[in-house]
């Protein structure tokens, strides 16, 4: 019997098939790595038997969504309700009944967007429970294992969403690696939803850049320094990274600024202590 086989190491979904596919393309590639016990996968119903919704409330109007135990990276998503409709940002594999009924309790999903390819995982499921168009950048088009027609791709450096949302483009750890402002967060101050395109660090006072964060490959110089320059313009105070707990609560866009200048001197000069 098909079924859209999902790597266990990664999280990416595959089409429908009678036998999985014999690589993940994403788990190939040097940003990711093949499990230590080699190409694993599983599916959407041996997860649901296995994980349950993990539901919290992260400000008004924001609710992270994620599951117990983790599963692959471990992400979780992030549920934004405007007046004009309510985006999912970012996605995680597992998803159940109860994952279904607290999202409707909060109005559904009338969009899907996606910080950069490691976060698509099950987007498809998602978009067919909620009837929703999936948004990504067609920088990384190529990195989308299930191709499905709810999938809209875009083009250039922005795009604005209902409710005054806008989707940033940055680059960094995928040439299409995104962003998300919403200008009502953290009570009018204005948020960014990161993923870890801004890697929200342990000391929660900086963020980093990396094109690897599992294999530790960096980011050149120029690049921080441009993806910085496009959120010179924009107001934020928060930072939500890809993970419960991995949040900027105050001076987010200050953080983004002395990190990346902490980066830039780190890969360009060193930091002169042998």
């Amino acid at each position: 019997m098909a079924s859209a086989f999902i790597c266990v190491t990664c999280g990416a979904q595959y089409p429908p098939s009678d036998e999985p596919p014999a690589a993940c393309a994403l788990c190939a590639d040097e940003r990711q790595y093949v499990g230590w016990d080699g190409q694993r996968w599983t599916t959407p119903a041996e997860l649901r038997g296995e994980h349950e919704a993990d539901i919290r409330e992260e400000e008004p109007r924001l609710t992270g969504i994620g599951s117990r135990p983790g599963f692959a990276i471990g992400q979780r998503a992030l549920l934004l309700e405007t007046d004009a409709g309510n985006v999912l940002w970012d996605c995680l594999a597992p998803f159940d009944d109860a994952v279904v009924d607290a999202v409707r309790a909060r109005g559904g999903i009338d969009a899907i967007a996606i910080s950069h390819p490691h976060y698509y995982t099950t987007m498809v499921d998602w978009s067919r429970a909620f009837d929703a168009p999936i948004h990504l950048p067609a920088a990384d088009r190529e990195w989308v294992t299930r191709p499905d027609e709810a999938i809209e791709f875009w083009d250039g450096d922005g795009l604005d969403l209902p409710g005054g949302l806008t989707l940033l483009r940055l680059g960094g750890h995928f040439a299409g690696g995104t962003v998300l402002h919403w200008p009502a967060g953290a009570a009018g101050r204005g948020a960014l939803l990161s993923g870890d395109i801004l890697q929200v660090v342990a000391d929660r006072r900086w963020v980093s850049f990396m094109r690897s964060y599992p294999n530790l490959i960096p980011l050149p110089a120029a690049q921080v320094e441009a993806m910085t320059a496009a959120l010179e313009p924009w107001e934020f105070d928060r930072i939500y990274g890809a993970w419960f707990g991995r949040a900027i609560d105050a001076d987010a866009h200050g953080a983004v600024r002395r990190s990346a200048a902490r980066y830039v001197r780190a890969v360009t000069e060193g930091f002169g202590d042998g």
